[in-house]
């Protein structure tokens, strides 16, 4: 099984994507209280990706969906993926990368997320080996600072995406909370995933009540019921959608991308939360 520390160490930072080309954001006041345009994040369809890139960004297109996030582009090139993306009607306003081992990694993973058209470049995991209590996590807030303020001299959003792990008690709170209220909200963004916010214990809609506008991107996935919290087709679970999209205006919610991290048959669960979501109103 491919964990997302194993995609991201063999791919990298995640380059290619289209142009955004004037898509439509979510919270448009022509969006009608539904999703206008949603994407998925490509992790889902990794083992896919290896085989096809081009057939499987054919087959998104066909089910549905407008926009994609990147986690690796599979040896293609930045112009290749845009061509791709192009012919099939899709845009890619984010994609994933790694914490960068030098600033010279970050200038380069920089570089190349401009010239792929991304306007986020999205910082998808933390190794263990750099979390390992809870004194660990303090540092990240001018690490993220300093990530983030390089990424807007190069034209271009930073932003942080949650697993369960930044639950962990920092104080007289947790990771989460601490990297909400000490990074610069000028500067930081955060990709909440609604899974692992739900896994970890918490309710995405008093994150959001208390950090209002940090969530332009966000993750769909669904949870079965306590103990277990098990991932799930969006819509097969127990979170909310519609409720946490309704507070779009207070989140900043611009994109939404279904993610499935070890789905049976990607395709068909790509399939089954595009068609939930897409008859979702909000």
């Amino acid at each position: 099984m491919h964990t997302r520390r194993d995609f991201l160490t063999t791919l990298g930072v995640a380059l290619g994507a289209a142009s955004l080309g004037g898509a439509r954001a979510l919270g448009a006041e022509d969006a009608a209280r539904k999703i206008p345009r949603i994407g998925i994040q490509l992790y889902t369809l990794r083992a896919l990706m290896e085989k096809d890139l081009e057939g499987t960004l054919a087959h998104v297109a066909q089910i549905g969906y407008k926009e994609v996030e990147f986690a690796g582009y599979f040896g293609k090139t930045p112009k290749q993926i845009r061509s791709i993306l192009k012919k099939n009607g899709l845009t890619s306003p984010s994609s994933h990368a790694q914490l960068p081992a030098s600033d010279d990694a970050w200038k380069k993973a920089l570089d190349d997320t401009k010239e792929a058209g991304h306007e986020w470049i999205v910082l998808a995991w933390l190794d263990p080996s750099v979390r390992k209590s809870a004194e660990d996590w303090p540092p990240f807030v001018d690490r993220f600072n300093s990530l983030a303020a390089q990424a807007h001299k190069h034209g271009l959003r930073f932003a942080y995406h949650n697993h369960d792990f930044e639950f962990i008690k920092v104080g007289d709170s947790t990771a989460l909370e601490m990297l909400l209220s000490k990074t610069d909200p000028k500067l930081v963004d955060f990709e909440m995933d609604l899974y692992w916010v739900t896994k970890g214990g918490a309710d995405p809609l008093d994150i959001i009540r208390r950090h209002p506008h940090r969530f332009p991107l966000m993750h769909a996935k669904d949870a079965t019921p306590a103990p277990a919290r098990a991932m799930a087709d969006v819509g097969a679970g127990t979170i909310d959608f519609a409720k946490v999209f309704a507070a779009q205006k207070l989140s900043g919610m611009k994109h939404v991308y279904v993610e499935g991290d070890d789905a049976p048959d990607p395709f068909q669960s790509a399939t089954t939360s595009y068609r939930y979501l897409s008859g979702l109103n909000f």
